[in-house]
């Protein structure tokens, strides 16, 4: 059994040390209030027994919390006035330094929440370590100046969760849709220098990628960019080759041929493509920002995005060297091809690639065989996309966060905006813990859930009003340079704050275990538990509307891909509830409406289920399935997105895709208990070092390469297939 100690660092569970610390404080009241030595030794019994059910590693407050009770249990009050008095002390000792040891326990590594806090991040390389060390620091700023107290202590709790509270302090905003095609064709400005339209397909692959890194160095959230704004300069190259071809015959003096001229500059831009396409999966995944990892970046596919014609043709062009690709993968350091994390691709489902009989179905059955092996593309039904946002299809930025149509904004032609557009940031609430506060009292569930709104309300506006006042001059390439609007310097960003232009989330997560606490059953089940769900996401929506209006802040609903924080939630659950069968028992919660990782149901039911609340989810939301290797059934995969086209917006298969470079084995690495601690082995041949194994899982609607922290790990193992 292990326990968690304040720097992070994980260490071996010592019963002596609660007996001990029992017997000290025993000491210090009057002989005829102390303890008796075996009302002690059932304290320390009684508090090991909680920490070995739990199932997890507990960390010391959580411990000395029990102790706490365990000493007021046996009324032995002036014992546990001097535990608390000397915790107390202790506290205000640590407070007057709240990050040194963090920091400390960061460049020793042994930091056991922060080595698993990001499964994107390798905590080992020293730009990830900066990033974390200046995230500590970030984080106990907001928490000592810049947040209201109790912002602070809702969040510390677990009644809500505020987002990415390490970048709080800089005037940073969340994700974006990059308008890749206004920096394209009017230049843009990278590190001072001046970055003209480019004359081939090739050096616009280049700037895009050099945007991207500049970018996500800007913001902290995902981006995403449309295969669409590259197709232009697709035929750039095309007629400069067909230029270089013609003037090459008739410098040989060879009997000029068009369609000779033609067929040898198509043979010439294939090559261009290839080594664009090259240019832009290599760079991303070898290019570090300042926060220590690759960018988080969506690359959209949509045929429709463009004019039918030679346009279109060029986009299935790049769309299936896209696929093929990443279909390849990437070489790891012992030169196997394994599974990237990034780029995140989304593929469109539409009329023109949806059966058999359509002229793109030859590029579906292409992202068919990647899903199946790379776990990429996910799906977006035109059809189903375009009734829930007015007759619109666009892509959302980063893993799901969901622009809203505007009809103030619109671009001059008369159609929607939503490349050059953001989101300010996220908060969180935890609609478990409002359920269990509710103590399954139906009118005392709808108040709380009220104040607990309330409280994101006030932590948006907050997170809203530390952009205010943002001058564009504190990321160039964003404000000024085309990314997402054309600033002046010094101008101010507020108007992108109001009116739509950028929305504000509101998350929520833990739907499945609210429904299972206040009516028994899950949400899935159609007498009453789903009637209640849809309640629940309704009063959310008309929460956000309400703000709306008050505000004119584009408040939208969001489905939150919890990653640590479903971690976080389940401990602050269970400290505050105890272990509650089916609602509070497992070390993780539900991410946002999807049916629980452990509820027996097939693919397209669960599908079905969810495209309802993806309807209540407007500023964002994803659903999948898990599915088994697939690599040798692709006609499965294929019925299962025909199935996303007609039913749901937007989904996922969820496959899994290893390697061991200790055996080579490639097939799934499995998770094994070790000392009461979730490790990974690899089934062949017993290998549990993570530095030594490729592991691509699913997590939060993105891939994720760097391994987990306990509670989500103990989601991926207790995830049951659907197909």
């Amino acid at each position: 059994m292990k326990i968690i100690k304040r720097s992070g660092a994980e260490a071996g569970f010592d019963q002596s040390k609660i007996t001990n610390a029992v017997i000290k404080a025993n000491n210090s009241v009057r002989e005829d209030k102390r303890l008796t030595a075996e009302q002690i030794n059932d304290i320390s019994n009684a508090v090991t027994a909680v920490c070995d059910e739990m199932n997890r590693a507990m960390n010391v407050e959580e411990i000395q919390d029990l102790v706490e009770n365990q000493i007021m249990k046996h009324q032995a009050y002036e014992v546990a006035r001097s535990y608390i008095t000397y915790r107390y002390k202790r506290a205000l000792v640590r407070r007057s330094n709240t990050t040194d040891e963090q920091i400390m326990s960061l460049l020793e590594f042994d930091n056991e929440e922060v080595k698993q806090e990001n499964s994107n991040k390798n905590p080992l390389v020293n730009s990830v370590q900066r990033d974390y060390m200046a995230g500590e620091v970030s984080k106990d700023i907001p928490r000592r100046f810049l947040l209201p107290e109790y912002i602070v202590e809702a969040h510390e709790k677990g009644l809500i969760h505020f987002h990415d509270a390490d970048y709080f302090a800089q005037h940073m905003h969340n994700c974006c849709l990059i308008n890749l095609q206004d920096m394209l064709d009017n230049g843009t400005v990278i590190s001072e220098t001046m970055i003209e339209t480019p004359h081939t397909f090739a050096t616009a692959c280049n700037i895009a990628t050099q945007s991207i890194a500049q970018i996500a160095s800007s913001q902290y959230g995902g981006q995403s960019i449309s295969l669409a704004h590259l197709v232009p300069y697709v035929d750039v190259s095309r007629q400069r080759y067909r230029r270089e071809v013609r003037e090459e015959f008739e410098a040989a003096g060879i009997v000029l041929d068009q369609e000779k001229i033609n067929q040898i500059a198509e043979d010439r831009l294939r090559k261009e493509v290839k080594q664009g396409v090259q240019m832009i999966q290599y760079q991303v995944i070898t290019l570090m920002t300042t926060n220590g990892q690759a960018p988080f970046i969506t690359i959209f596919m949509y045929l429709h995005e463009v004019e039918e014609g030679q346009s279109r043709e060029d986009l299935a062009m790049l769309i299936e060297e896209v696929l093929e690709q990443r279909i390849q993968g990437i070489k790891n350091e012992k030169g196997v091809f394994i599974t990237p994390a990034f780029p995140k691709l989304i593929y469109v489902l539409e009329p023109d690639n949806i059966t058999e009989e359509s002229k793109y179905w030859y590029l579906t059955e292409l992202a068919a065989r990647c899903t199946a092996k790379r776990l990429v593309p996910d799906y977006i039904s035109e059809k189903v996309m375009k009734e829930l946002k007015k007759g619109n299809c666009y892509t959302c930025m980063g893993c799901r966060s969901f622009l809203t149509v505007e009809e103030s904004q619109k671009n001059p032609d008369g159609s929607y905006k939503f490349y050059g557009r953001f989101n300010q940031g996220v908060v969180t609430i935890n609609l478990v813990d409002v359920a269990c506060s509710s103590e399954k009292d139906m009118d005392k569930f709808w108040r709380i859930f009220d104040e607990r709104l309330e409280l994101c309300h006030e932590a948006l506006l907050i997170r809203h009003n530390r952009l205010k006042g943002t001058v564009s001059d504190v990321a160039p390439i964003l404000w000024q340079f085309g990314a997402l609007a054309r600033l002046g310097k010094g101008e101010k960003i507020d108007p992108l704050l109001y009116n739509g232009y950028s929305t504000i989330s509101l998350g929520y997560a833990g739907l499945y275990e609210c429904t299972k606490y206040m009516t028994g059953k899950s949400h899935t089940d159609p007498e009453g538990g789903t009637e209640f769900a849809l309640a629940v996401m309704q009063h959310m929506n008309d929460a956000c509307a309400k703000w709306r209006a008050e505000s004119n802040i584009a408040f939208r609903l969001y489905g939150t891909p919890l990653e640590s924080t479903t971690y976080k939630f389940a401990k602050c659950l269970q400290k505050r509830f105890g272990l509650i069968p089916g609602v509070t028992d497992k070390n993780y919660i539900t991410n946002s409406y999807h049916v629980h990782v452990t509820e027996e149901i097939d693919a397209f039911t669960k599908l079905k289920f969810e495209a309802q609340f993806q309807a209540l989810s407007p500023g964002g939301a994803i659903s999948y399935v898990e599915v088994p290797d697939m690599k040798d059934n692709i006609p499965a995969v294929l019925s299962v997105i025909k199935f996303i086209y007609e039913n749901i917006m937007y989904a996922e298969l969820n496959t899994k895709s290893d390697y061991c470079q200790v055996c080579g084995y490639d097939g799934e690495i499995s998770i094994v208990e070790e000392d009461g601690k979730l490790v990974w082995e690899c089934p062949n041949c017993g290998n549990r070092d993570q530095s030594k194994l490729n592991v691509a899982r699913r997590t939060c609607g993105y891939i994720g390469t760097q391994f987990w922290n306990q509670g989500r790990t103990q989601e991926i193992r207790d995830r049951v297939l659907h197909l």
